[in-house]
């Protein structure tokens, strides 16, 4: 049975929608698996129901790392959560992390004490973005590197077309590299070498732009953690924004109104669509195990589909074939 380590104790709201999510999961759950909450117990442990104990081990600390402190701190952190949490996939006691507490102290420990998969220079973090038909597309870096050499930027392709086969289920998954246009000449230096490196993939289909993203002509796009982290930060506001200016002007008219009870089903639709909710969390891609970077703001909903990431990433091959995959290319 698969094991998930949970960081009880991170999280902005506290441990209520981080129990409450592994709680939804174990009950939603196809697959069956053994939820490790990390935290103060005598918080989290009333809040597990009676039947549901036999599915839920506790490991003990009361030490969490704010958001506000560095994420170097937390390796010097050893009885914080999400440092516990992290070495029961270093020791395998579990298949997999998930964490909504601090993200740069997730990727830390989870590259550091985890390890990276061989081959790989760094780790990325990877996240869906919704598309026209109700699919996602995969985006990486969104964060974890910054700066980034045109061989980092391979890698990522790598890894990036290895969890669209292996986790999101597509046979033939098209790769593009984020410029600011379709020809080989755009883009700055690095992107320039990255695109040539980038021929080598037979999923490659070229330079694609940001509207790309969203229209289904791609399924995996790459680009720096820079780029990628305003690109992510960016679609999410504006997500909300559109949101937020609908309703404003619909509680303007009468007719406005009338006209969204006729549009609720279409409404409803929108806003799972851009919902950061309904895929849970963002995977590291490259180290040796899974970690599921979360949103600091994640509710019960968020927390339970990082989880269902953390399970179908677990019983996947996709480490095993990002290993593979960079020894053929050498790179």
């Amino acid at each position: 049975m698969l094991r998930i380590a949970i960081d009880a104790m991170g999280g902005d709201f506290g441990p209520e929608p981080i129990v409450e999510g592994a709680i939804q999961a174990l009950l939603a759950s196809k697959k069956e698996f053994h939820a490790i909450l990390v935290g103060d117990s005598a918080v989290i442990k009333p809040m597990i129901p009676q039947g549901l104990l036999k599915k839920v081990s506790f490991v003990e600390t009361r030490d969490v790392i704010d958001m506000h402190e560095s994420a170097t701190d937390a390796l010097k952190r050893k009885e914080s959560s999400i440092y516990k949490a992290v070495d029961l996939v270093k020791n395998g006691e579990a298949n997999a992390v998930v964490s909504a507490g601090h993200s740069g102290a997730t990727m830390s420990l989870a590259t550091l004490r985890i390890g990276r998969i061989k081959g790989v220079a760094r780790p990325a973090i990877a996240t869906l973005m919704p598309t026209l038909k109700g699919g996602y597309t995969l985006v990486l870096d969104v964060g974890a590197n910054v700066d980034c050499k045109p061989e980092h930027l391979f890698q990522f392709a790598v890894m990036g077309e290895a969890y669209a086969k292996e986790v999101m289920g597509v046979k033939h998954p098209k790769v593009g590299l984020l410029s600011n246009g379709e020809e080989e000449s755009k883009g700055d230096e690095i992107t320039k070498e990255a695109h040539k490196k980038l021929l080598k993939l037979g999923s490659f289909i070229g330079n694609v732009e940001g509207n790309n993203i969203f229209d289904n002509s791609v399924n995996v796009v790459v680009c720096d953690g820079f780029v990628g982290n305003i690109v992510l930060k960016t679609s999410e506001g504006v997500a909300d924004s559109i949101t937020k200016i609908i309703r404003q002007n619909i509680r303007r008219s009468p007719v406005a109104i009338a006209g969204a009870m006729l549009m609720r089903k279409v409404f409803k639709i929108l806003k799972t669509q851009v919902d950061y909710a309904e895929y849970g969390g963002a995977p590291l891609l490259g180290i040796q195990g899974c970690a599921i970077v979360g949103h600091g703001k994640s509710n019960a909903k968020a927390v339970k589909n990082a989880i269902f990431q953390a399970l179908n990433f677990a019983d996947s091959t996709i480490n095993t074939t990002i290993e593979s995959e960079l020894l053929r290319y050498k790179i």
